[in-house]
């Protein structure tokens, strides 16, 4: 091999090196950041309110108001021992996965409970309830979005699934009930009932935010001007087309069906050229909850 062509591989090596790493560092920011969100939730609204919450959080917040042990402690503890479990089962892909998390997440608590301790607490439970559970949901699907694994007790399903078969979802909300319960035995009922709510507002947040900005619009259209509807798609939305064959069920004719990926604010614009090109044009609009592939997810290729 040449030295011109060593040279282009050396290249081409380090420049790969530097995108996966700049993707290392960047998920490494947004797993930190997702994890400090979380504990200034814990900090500022759940713990001054003494809301009971699920999975290890729960646990190390029952330790904090019926021992009086510091919430971070505690979760690294249980963080800890469920990570050097997980590791051990799972292997070193695994650990690595989840390291980040296990231990940014008590750091991040220890250092928003010395924040909030400049500041007086809300007396409020609706508020802490409320704003709680949309910061928990909010950072549990930033963490979540990059790939990476929020630790502590994500940890058990997963080990469950693997040698039982179990299913994650079922255990993880087995488990999230069974620490809600041991919490319920110590606490007053009305803090049960938010933290109910609390455990709802924050499971309905971590779907939206999982979601978030990855949403699309599918339309079909069927019209006798398919292929100008076509052409006005490519040229003037710059979104793909596929063309689909069907048959009416009245009159029985053969007709093509336009299929398209748009975004929400494409839709509008879409609709507008559409019915310019045919007024009768018949359009089904229904949502995507995510789309992969080119054009959405990788660059656009034009031929």
């Amino acid at each position: 091999m040449s030295a011109i062509g060593v040279q282009s591989q050396l290249f081409e090596i380090i420049n790969e090196s530097g995108v996966v790493m700049r993707q290392i560092i960047k998920t490494a920011l947004i797993v930190v950041l997702g994890n400090f969100v979380y504990a200034l939730a814990v900090a500022f609204f759940i713990e001054p309110s003494g809301l009971i919450t699920g999975g290890g959080t729960g646990l190390a917040l029952f330790f904090h108001h019926t021992f009086g042990f510091r919430t971070s402690y505690v979760v690294f503890i249980i963080n800890t021992i469920l990570f050097l479990i997980g590791w051990r089962l799972m292997g070193h892909r695994f650990a690595a996965n989840t390291l980040l998390s296990t231990f940014c997440l008590p750091v991040e608590i220890h250092i928003a409970e010395m924040i909030a301790a400049n500041y007086s607490p809300i007396d409020d439970i609706v508020l802490c309830t409320v704003f709680g559970g949309l910061m928990i949901g909010a950072s549990l699907g930033i963490v979540i979005r990059t790939g990476a694994s929020t630790g502590g007790m994500d940890i058990p399903p997963i080990l469950l699934n693997k040698y039982f078969g179990l299913p994650i979802s079922g255990v993880m909300w087995a488990c999230d009930l069974c620490i809600l319960g041991v919490q319920a035995l110590f606490t007053d009922k009305t803090k049960v009932l938010y933290g109910i709510m609390l455990v709802i507002i924050y499971t309905l947040t971590l779907d939206k935010t999982l979601i978030l900005g990855k949403s699309k619009r599918q339309i079909k259209i069927v019209s006798k001007k398919h292929d100008e509807i076509r052409r006005a798609i490519l040229q003037d939305i710059d979104r793909g087309v596929t063309v689909m064959y069907g048959r009416t069920g009245y009159l029985a004719k053969d007709t093509e069906i336009t299929l398209s990926i748009v975004s929400t604010r494409e839709l509008a614009r879409t609709e507008r050229i559409v019915h310019d090109i045919d007024p009768e044009a018949f359009i089904i609009i229904s949502r995507v909850s995510e789309v992969k592939g080119r054009g959405f997810t990788e660059q656009k290729k034009y031929l």
